[in-house]
């Protein structure tokens, strides 16, 4: 079994290494290629193009790299021309692999889409070629499967990835003797994105909203980034731990998190939090009107109502997320509210069963269907 899987982002990177790892306990001798960040090179995939090329988010934003995202995609097809794969796993980041699968379809490679373009939110007109190009759909929320299936695209909900693995590595007493917090000191996350454009965004306002809530309630302000990140930022007497989210959010009392993985992450640790959102104005002007979604976060859209606060872009000021961390801060029956709605959220995600194991048995299905042929 050789297969080209790809995966455009960290949240991607993830889950394609635990699929990866699944197909795996059931077909030791298959090979793995294709776009790879660092999780799916250790669990062995051969990586032709990295990953991390190819986080980038926001339409203007995209612009300055498309030179290099193009030679990346040119890089990939001609690997599969060369190698020939049974199947292709493309994983998240539609705006790069709905492209790659229209071409490996040309190629007469059969194609598993692991977690489904927000065409329900904007952008339908994906729907149309994912139906003509992919074999399978596997989806990671609820909602998405019914949506997908009545216009023709086979699709197949898993549950979320990260529903049955999300927990801290530490106990809050490890936490807090490697780190050096009082066992009584508050913790405030600050979770400013997993992407060098985010933070950069999105953290100045940030820190600053830490400050203004610092200087109303007894609460130590943490900067939870991915690892690496820390080297290339000037963040003076903020403390900082990078690599660690999990056990960050574990240990918290409330996190400030951008819209994106860490909101279902958080949600799944039952950590209340305030969402936020900027990108350029002008990928903002140009996307906001095509979006049809009543919310913009994850945990919302998927609880079906507005469970936690979200600041997107004009909105997402120091102030408001001040404002709006302030008053859950004070008010301990809407802190229990809200994780009363998170534990909901984290409910709708579970399965029976390892997404990662229903996902692995759809690949063998097609795999086993067309080497029959």
């Amino acid at each position: 079994m050789r297969i080209l899987i790809s995966a455009g982002e960290a949240s991607g990177d993830l889950y394609a290494s635990r699929l990866v790892e699944a197909i795996r306990a059931r077909h030791p001798e298959a090979e793995f290629f294709g776009c790879a960040g660092p999780r799916m090179q250790a669990a062995g995939v051969r990586a032709v193009v990295d990953a991390r090329s190819l986080a980038v988010v926001g339409i203007v934003e995209v612009v300055g790299h498309l030179p290099r995202i193009w030679g990346e995609f040119r890089k990939l097809i001609r690997a599969a021309r060369a190698q020939q794969p049974d199947l292709a796993i493309l994983t998240d980041s539609p705006d790069f692999h709905v492209r790659v699968a229209k071409r490996l379809r040309r190629e007469k490679v059969p194609v598993v889409y692991l977690i489904a373009p927000q065409a329900w939110a904007w952008r339908e007109g994906r729907v149309k070629t994912m139906r003509a190009t992919v074999s399978r759909l596997l989806c990671i929320f609820p909602f998405e499967e019914e949506f997908f299936n009545k216009r023709g695209v086979l699709a197949t909900y898993i549950g979320h990835p990260l529903a049955s693995v999300v927990k801290p590595s530490l106990s809050r007493e490890e936490f807090d003797a490697r780190f050096g917090f009082a066992p009584s000191e508050r913790l405030l996350a600050l979770l400013p994105g997993s992407r060098h454009g985010e933070v950069a965004r999105h953290l100045p306002v940030v820190i600053e909203a830490a400050e203004a809530i610092q200087r109303e309630h007894s609460i130590t302000p943490v900067l939870a980034l991915p690892p690496g990140f820390g080297a290339s930022l000037n963040t003076p007497g903020m403390r900082t731990i990078e690599g660690q989210t999990w056990d960050v959010l574990a240990r918290c009392e409330l996190a400030l998190a951008a819209s994106g993985t860490v909101t279902v992450e958080a949600a799944l640790l039952g950590v209340p939090m305030v969402t936020f959102y900027r990108v350029n104005p002008l990928s903002w002007t140009l996307g906001r009107w095509l979006v049809k979604a009543p919310f913009l976060t994850m945990v919302n859209l998927v609880a079906g109502r507005r469970v936690v606060p979200e600041l997107i872009q004009h909105e997402m000021t120091a102030g408001r997320i001040a404002a709006e961390a302030g008053g859950l801060l004070k008010d301990p029956d809407r802190i229990a509210a809200m994780r009363s709605g998170l534990a909901d959220v984290a409910a709708r995600l579970k399965t029976e069963r390892d997404p990662m194991e229903i996902a692995a048995e759809c690949v063998e299905r097609l795999w086993e269907c067309n080497t029959t042929k």
